[in-house]
């Protein structure tokens, strides 16, 4: 939610920004694009595509995000010829981190599940399993590698809607928010051709 938050508002920027000094909204050129698509496949496969989700035991889903993980911040790392990829690939390092040290999920606390789901009965969540269908394994700060790395912030709408996210996730969100902005600042200058002088 965070990321997709960061996106619109990126484009809306980049595209403002670009309107303002007239100038062409033309998105940084990256190498390997396919590989971000790729990448994000086993992820949407485990977590967010209802037919396949279910599918997903704990250690499928676990592999999945990892693997994920790896992809993508290859991907990024392979672009950090551009700042906001840098801050992209930091993001994704913080979070490959805390999920591999912590057995391929990425941990949340009881009191962090709380404040996500405050109606959510003690019976439907228990220590040390995935928390239902997510990316999220429920762990103690104390029993978790890295907790200042987890899933321990909340970013809420106004609404009952609410989604936990990590450092990790915010250094991606700004990342892409810098690239999408950085679009809108693209010259495009007109090169003549010289004249030969005989």
């Amino acid at each position: 939610m965070i990321l997709l938050v960061a996106i619109v508002m990126g484009l809306l920027a980049g595209l403002a920004r670009a309107r303002y000094h007239r100038r062409p909204f033309v998105l940084p050129e990256l190498r390997l694009t396919w590989l971000a698509s790729v990448a994000f496949l086993p992820q949407w496969l485990a977590f967010f595509f209802a037919p396949t989700r279910r599918l997903f035991s704990d250690q499928t889903a676990a592999t999945a995000l990892v693997a994920s993980q790896i992809l993508l911040s290859g991907f990024a790392l392979l672009n950090r010829h551009h700042p906001a990829m840098k801050l992209l690939t930091v993001g994704l390092w913080l979070n490959l981190t805390v999920i591999v040290a912590n057995g391929g999920l990425m941990p949340i606390s009881p009191e962090t599940l709380k404040r996500l789901v405050p109606k959510l009965p003690d019976e439907e969540w228990i220590a040390g399993k995935r928390f239902g269908n997510t990316k999220d394994r429920i762990l103690p700060a104390s029993e978790t590698t890295f907790a200042w790395l987890s899933d321990r912030f909340i970013f809420s709408t106004g609404s009952a809607y609410r989604v936990a996210y990590s450092i990790g996730d915010l250094f991606i969100a700004i990342g892409a928010f810098g690239f999408l902005w950085s679009a809108g600042g693209v010259h495009t200058i007109a090169v003549e051709p010289h004249e030969s002088v005989n």
